[in-house]
């Protein structure tokens, strides 16, 4: 059943629940994640932030079901994603995920359009040409879709990354530090378009980032500490997010 916001009127498509997760045993244990919960709205921009080993990675794979919780409970769009085999899970991703890495994951051998396509490719479905169009449009690439990897740029090259990860009109997309290979004007470019992404699509993302612009953007900032999510702000400003972190070092 999923959860709808009676402020918004907008319905959960992620949640977690009291989500823990524990790695090896006894004496050596670690727990990455102790106990957190949270809900993404439809057309919800969510920034995660937390020091150097907080737990930002673990809750990433784990709403992409990269990684199963050692308890509690995760669904997307309604599915919970931790009772799916691997087959299932496989097929929840193409079907409800996009992903934007910090390093592209572009295929060198492709062109940027080829690239853009793949997960439909690999799926054997073709892209809509008008929504294919409408995305090299605002991505930028119109005129660069034709060009491989080695002859685009970091941003251009990210840009492809984001377009990917749209085409497929996904529940949702979990972007993993995607400035943190780019300079300071791109990264500005390149937060801007997942902002525009959410504004005029209704687009759903999750964006993990330790730069206080790219939380900046986003409608709720969650603060991880210690696995647990400690703080939570509604859209802010990088000056605040800059204090909080600093209190959480």
């Amino acid at each position: 059943m999923s959860f709808r916001d009676g402020a918004s009127g907008r319905a959960a498509v992620v949640s977690a629940v009291d989500v823990t997760r524990r790695y090896g045993e006894d004496a050596t244990a670690v727990d990455a994640l102790r106990g957190v919960s949270l809900r993404v709205l439809e057309g919800e921009l969510v920034a995660v932030m937390g020091p150097s080993g907080s737990g930002k990675s673990t809750l990433m794979h784990i709403l992409a079901g990269l990684d199963k919780p050692t308890s509690g409970t995760v669904e997307i769009a309604g599915i919970d994603i931790a009772a799916l085999d691997d087959a299932k899970l496989t097929g929840l991703r193409r079907d409800h995920i996009g992903f934007v890495f910090q390093f592209f994951n572009l295929l060198p051998m492709l062109s940027a359009e080829e690239n853009i396509v793949l997960p439909l490719s690999i799926a054997g479905e073709r892209p809509q040409p008008e929504w294919l169009r409408e995305l090299l449009a605002r991505t930028g690439l119109e005129h660069r879709s034709s060009h491989r990897p080695a002859e685009l740029s970091g941003g251009e090259q990210q840009r492809v990354a984001i377009a990917r990860a749209l085409i497929t009109k996904p529940t949702i997309v979990l972007a993993d530090e995607p400035t943190g290979n780019l300079d300071s004007k791109t990264s500005g470019e390149i937060l801007e378009l997942l902002r525009l992404s959410a504004r005029t699509y209704g687009q759903t993302i999750v964006i993990v980032t330790h730069d206080p612009r790219g939380a900046s953007i986003a409608d709720r900032v969650l603060f991880l500490a210690d696995g647990e999510i400690v703080k939570e702000l509604g859209s802010t400003s990088a000056a605040e997010v800059l204090e909080v972190m600093g209190a959480l070092q």
